[in-house]
């Protein structure tokens, strides 16, 4: 949906004189439609450099967190294995 107003907006500005941009201590002249796709893929890039860490970190997490409880129900539903007497059920 984003990439299809950006197309649109895009072909109805196309007629647009070119823009001055400054930074720092380059200038360029370049059209709309470059500046907003130069935008949106820094914005792209942003977002990336910064959610890649953290989803690389919850996912490490996440595998510890597992194997915590794997060994957490090992140490539950096997008590034998550990020297631990195991309880018997009384029947009815």
């Amino acid at each position: 949906m984003v990439v299809m107003a950006i197309a649109i907006f895009s072909v109805q500005n196309s007629s647009a004189p070119p823009l001055a941009i400054k930074f720092l201590v380059w200038r360029f002249e370049t059209s709309l439609i470059y500046t907003i796709l130069g935008s949106i893929g820094a914005g792209v890039l942003l977002v990336l450099f910064f959610w890649i860490p953290r989803a690389i970190k919850g996912s490490i997490r996440t595998r510890e967190l597992k194997k915590q409880v794997e060994n957490l129900e090992k140490v539950l539903y096997q008590p034998a294995a550990l020297g631990q007497e195991v309880p018997q059920s009384k029947e009815i």
